[in-house]
């Protein structure tokens, strides 16, 4: 959790500062109104997140469409952790808008580790494995109730959006080549067996590594059932392509599956790259690399 955007991203976003952070611990959580506040580096773009003391971490969202993964994530992440190898994210506390912030945030408990980078991943054999265990463990969950994930559609409803973010890359990416493998992507057989549990934004930004491996999986706004394609993006958006096969292989995706994977990578990227060009670098640069990469395979 170590990399920050601090730009504003959306014209919709709130401001929030250590000082506001205190204000509603000490209305909320009185017991922790003394512990230090400092804000965290992140990449993310949904929420801002700041240590509180040295074991808890708050979290808030930075616009009224993230406002839902709070109850989203306080009810299911206590179902879904107890059942994945391993950690998540643990809820600790829900508090209240107040202080002129209008929405309800959350306290967990803080997992260590670092967010991998792209074309840096130590051991990436292992990580491939080990992020393929937490994918069957996690597909393997009962759906029961469970809520749609709303990335866990077929690849053919993001078919506008990502023309129109190729569209507005002019000059910054082949568009030929990629409007040629976003093609390509949509000739895939949609997924017809039963939906599973999808985390739905698997990016290393929600990764946390420690000594190569991994540790934790973070951020489960998105989790959800639907077509467990959309987790593959890992492959291409973190993992070096000499790995993905030993991923591909223990995940166990067929071809069409694989596809996309690759689509579902493709498009997040594109999307992304012309919105956060500016105000997000870290991301923007991880979407570059991941196009890269799918272009590189499709020579």
């Amino acid at each position: 959790m170590d990399r920050m955007c601090a730009l504003r991203m959306r014209p919709d976003e709130v401001d929030v500062d250590a000082p506001l952070i205190h204000r509603l611990i000490a209305d909320s959580f009185p017991r922790w109104a003394g512990l230090p506040v400092r804000r965290l580096r992140s990449s993310g773009t949904e929420n801002a997140m700041f240590r509180l003391g040295t074991e808890l971490v708050v979290r808030l969202p930075r616009h009224p469409g993230a406002v839902g993964s709070v109850a989203h994530e306080q009810h299911w992440l206590p179902r879904l952790a107890p059942l994945l190898p391993f950690a998540s994210p643990e809820p600790l506390g829900r508090g209240e808008a107040a202080h002129g912030f209008p929405w309800p945030w959350s306290v967990y408990r803080w997992l260590d580790g670092v967010n991998p980078v792209a074309g840096e991943v130590e051991h990436a054999d292992a990580l491939a494995r080990d992020l393929a265990a937490y994918l069957t463990a996690l597909r393997a969950i009962d759906t029961a109730e469970a809520p749609a994930c709303s990335r866990g559609v077929p690849l053919s409803t993001r078919d506008t959006p990502t023309r129109e973010a190729i569209a507005r890359l002019a000059g910054r990416v082949d568009r030929r080549a990629v409007t040629r493998l976003w093609e390509e992507a949509l000739t895939a057989p949609e997924h017809t067996g039963a939906p599973v549990w999808a985390h739905g934004d698997l990016s290393p930004g929600n990764v946390l590594t420690g000594g190569g491996r991994l540790r934790a999986v973070i951020d489960y706004g998105c989790a959800g059932v639907g077509d467990p394609a959309v987790d593959l993006i890992v492959a291409w958006n973190l993992l070096p392509a000499g790995a993905r096969g030993a991923f591909r292989e223990a995940v166990g995706a067929d071809d069409a599956q694989w596809a996309r994977g690759r689509g579902w990578a493709l498009s997040v990227a594109l999307i992304q790259l012309p919105y956060y060009w500016d105000t997000n670098p870290p991301l923007a640069a991880n979407s570059r690399h991941t196009i890269g990469e799918i272009l590189a395979e499709g020579r």
